[in-house]
């Protein structure tokens, strides 16, 4: 099981991440955009994962990860009980959603296309 000060920790070892409040949970971010939230129950913890990892991780370990239920599971929001998960899975996962936030969105072809 990781507790949520071990959760904490491990977060907030990444270049430029920060805690902050969002809603009920606490929010890690970088300077961009938020990579994971806790809430206070600290059972479970919510990562922005790319799909194609979020459908790999949730079809090789349902016990651990699940897709956000909704429109925000399809976009690669994806739940970690923290109570099953290994530190190792939690650690790699963790990189990746830190990875993911830290860089900067891509401007729509249209957009890109009407400025040229």
């Amino acid at each position: 099981m990781i507790s949520a000060a071990r959760f904490r920790e491990i977060a907030l070892s990444f270049e430029g991440a920060s805690e902050v409040p969002h809603m009920d949970r606490a929010a890690f971010r970088t300077k961009r955009r938020i990579f994971a939230t806790l809430p206070p129950d600290a059972a479970t913890a919510n990562l922005l994962l790319d799909r194609d990892l979020q459908e790999a991780l949730c079809e090789a370990k349902p016990e651990a990860f699940a897709p956000v239920p909704g429109g925000w599971g399809r976009m690669g929001y994806t739940t970690v009980n923290l109570r099953v998960v290994s530190e190792p899975d939690l650690i790699g996962v963790l990189t990746e959603a830190h990875e993911r936030a830290s860089v900067p969105k891509k401007k729509p072809a249209a957009k890109r296309a009407r400025q040229r």
